[in-house]
């Protein structure tokens, strides 16, 4: 497979490792995990540091539209669509606390698409944030 295939997308946030925003396979398009950072900068919309960089506050609506708004740039950019998704795997780093207020967003955000869903705690996340999506998209 040709590097063709492979797709970075200026208007989003850098990746934080070695990998592509999205990558092109057959008629389907697969994110690579998507935070809620704002691009060109390493702002957290709704995050809090403390002086050591860790998370003193938060605010999961705030993210959860930040991360959902960062997908449509890269599905957008990348020949997709948010009515193309298909499949999205959710990670929350506090699921008690953080479903109620995320499942409430989520819902606004696909009340005309509902892709296949699954959600998943976990411990953490590579930067200060509380909570990351990994996507597939059909291709227009």
């Amino acid at each position: 497979m040709s590097n063709d295939n492979f797709i970075n997308v200026k208007q989003a946030p850098a990746p934080v490792g070695a990998y592509p925003h999205a990558r092109k396979v057959g008629d389907l398009l697969f994110l690579s995990g998507v935070g809620p950072r704002k691009a060109g900068t390493t702002d957290i919309p709704g995050v809090a540091l403390d002086g050591n960089g860790n998370i003193s506050s938060y605010d999961i609506e705030t993210q959860c539209r930040s991360v959902f708004d960062n997908i449509k740039v890269i599905l957008e950019a990348s020949g997709s669509s948010w009515m193309n998704l298909v499949d999205v795997t959710v990670f929350l780093t506090n699921m008690k606390d953080d479903f109620k207020i995320y499942n409430k967003v989520y819902a606004e955000y696909f009340a005309d698409n509902q892709p296949c869903r699954t959600t998943i705690e976990i411990n953490c996340l590579p930067t200060p944030i509380a909570i990351e999506l990994k996507c597939i998209a059909t291709l227009n």
